[in-house]
């Protein structure tokens, strides 16, 4: 059986990274293929059908890899004996695109390139693109790559996959929320995103406060760069001043997040920048599975959730996030059909067994 070699973040929980969680729902759904990932020394040494190779120290954690770490995966990479493809999974960025074109170069193996995050909009697509195919998760940035002469043989997409999760019950949900000390009947909305780019945390903390006074809002977003607790401390200096703050959650990162989602009464990730996030983001797919209605932003990728009815695309302002909110908080009934539609498409379109398959087609067609 043929081997593929997936060159990741290393392979552990928490699964809190989606670039790392994509290939982990990889592995758990291959049948085609062996896999070999990337782990750490005293962790883990297999993971579905991938063997966990321990070249990263024990103990080590972050988003983003120590330049020690880096080195042992280009070793990693120039002394592979058994792998029959390279399988990257990054955000494309020109140092490490160039180190990647490099190893292809030298090894003459076949080459897949999953972009994991949105590039820049002012990126050179062929200083970061390198791979024999380059797997993209949307339309949105299939059709930026060939607009910007990228061939068409090279672009192949593969949208990424929601885990296997069960929706809560009304009771379940309330007692979720008793047990991560939050209102049980109050109306909630979540937002699960980031705070470094785009307005989508400003856009829903302005709209909540349009909203009733009974609405709570609770905003859990991972802190990767000290900018991110700058932009924290400007939130909460906005919600004093919005006279919102008693009903205004700053969670950060926690590791409840799915139940935090399955709780909510509507997820929130009206974000109008897609650079620095997957084109989908995991938490919206999970939110989905979890049948909980989803609003996005017009004009980016995680628009297109809104095609199959779970989601809802909303205007890039305040106003409009607000308009959408207050809506669906005031109708339950569409509340529910918008979760149930999110849950159908969340098994039809995004499960693990669909996303497998593509990317083995792809392997066997490459080989």
């Amino acid at each position: 059986m043929s081997r593929v070699l997936l060159i990741s973040k290393p392979l552990e929980a928490p699964w809190n990274d989606s670039s790392k969680n994509l290939v982990r729902d990889l592995v758990l759904g291959l049948e085609r293929f062996e896999a070999t990932g990337l782990g750490r020394r005293g962790g883990e040494t297999r993971l579905g059908r991938a063997d966990l190779d321990p070249i990263h120290p024990a103990g080590r954690g972050g988003f983003a890899p120590a330049l020690a770490e880096q080195g042992r995966v280009l070793a990693r990479l120039l002394t592979d004996r058994g792998s029959d493809i390279f399988h990257y999974f990054f955000a494309p960025n020109p140092k490490t695109s160039g180190v990647a074109r490099l190893v292809s170069q030298l090894r003459r193996k076949p080459t897949v390139q999953t972009v994991c995050s949105v590039p820049k909009a002012d990126a050179k697509l062929e200083r970061v693109l390198f791979g024999d195919r380059v797997v993209v998760l949307s339309e949105h940035t299939e059709q930026r790559f060939l607009a910007a002469g990228i061939a068409r043989e090279r672009v192949v997409r593969i949208p990424p996959a929601a885990p296997p999760l069960e929706p809560l019950d009304a009771a379940g949900r309330r007692a979720a929320r008793r047990e991560l000390g939050l209102p049980a009947d109050a109306p909630l909305v979540l937002y699960p995103g980031d705070l470094e780019f785009g307005n989508g945390a400003s856009f829903v903390l302005e709209a909540h406060a349009a909203l009733p006074n009974d609405t709570e809002l609770v905003l859990a977003c991972r802190t990767k760069t000290p900018r991110a607790l700058e932009i924290a401390r400007t939130l909460r200096e906005r919600a004093q001043a919005l006279g919102t703050t008693p009903r205004v959650t700053f969670l950060g990162e926690t590791p409840n997040i799915l139940k935090l989602v399955a709780s909510a009464d509507v997820v929130a990730l009206p974000s109008d920048v897609a650079y620095a996030k997957m084109d989908y983001p995991l938490v919206l797919l999970e939110a989905m599975a979890l049948a909980r209605p989803v609003v996005v932003c017009e004009g980016t990728p995680a628009a297109e959730l809104a095609r199959h009815e779970g989601a809802v695309a909303t205007g890039a302002s305040d106003t409009a996030v607000a308009e959408i909110l207050s809506a669906l908080l005031s109708d339950t009934a569409r509340r529910e059909a918008l979760g149930a539609a999110a849950r159908r498409a969340a098994l039809a379109d995004y499960g693990r067994s669909g996303m497998a398959r593509a990317y083995e087609a792809l392997y066997a067609a490459l080989l």
